[in-house]
């Protein structure tokens, strides 16, 4: 079994390095044309079974582009939406407490959000479905920056610092092996 983890395309938000996470938001031109590119790549793979993604705007039209292109289905999971940030979300990346307030593990987000153990608890939970109920198959998993960070972790060792520095461009592809 094969998991491929992407990111969906780029919104205004991103370009704008703008905080989203709960924020619903379509995406940009630049969005849909990384989403085609995407579709293509993963149809030149040719080993994708099943695409499940987040239950997000943004995440559902990339993973679309991708299924009507390959023929693909979509399961939706709502454990792959984007991490909830609380008072940062729709404020700058720049604001002051928000990159450090993603590594306080245990601490919400923004003071109303999730903290990156309950982040962590419903991303490891969809990937332990994932891997029980479609183990005959590849699948493509279309999320989020987050949620993208937080699988790298189930996947792979990575101390504070690395999970600091670890970023997902949009419509990156990560394969991980099963």
């Amino acid at each position: 079994m094969k998991i491929y983890s992407t990111r969906h395309g780029q919104t205004d938000y991103n370009k704008e390095d703008i905080v989203l996470g709960s924020t619903d938001l379509p995406l940009n031109e630049t969005g849909i044309l990384q989403a085609e590119k995407l579709a293509e790549d993963i149809e030149k793979l040719g080993d994708i079974d099943i695409i499940i993604a987040s239950p997000m705007l943004r995440a559902q039209t990339t993973a679309k582009v991708v299924a009507e292109r390959c023929g693909l289905s979509i399961i939706t999971d709502v454990r792959l939406r984007e991490w909830d940030y609380g008072c940062y979300e729709g404020k700058s990346r720049y604001t002051e407490g928000f990159a450090e307030g993603k590594y306080e593990f245990g601490v919400r987000m923004g003071g109303s959000g999730e903290s990156l153990m309950q982040l962590a608890h419903r991303v490891y939970s969809a990937i332990d479905d994932i891997i029980e109920k479609y183990s005959d198959k590849n699948v493509l998993v279309v999320s989020h920056g987050g949620v993208c960070r937080v699988m790298e972790t189930y996947f792979n060792n990575m101390t504070i610092e690395s999970f600091k520095g670890w970023f997902m461009e949009n419509c990156q592809i990560i394969e991980y092996r099963i």
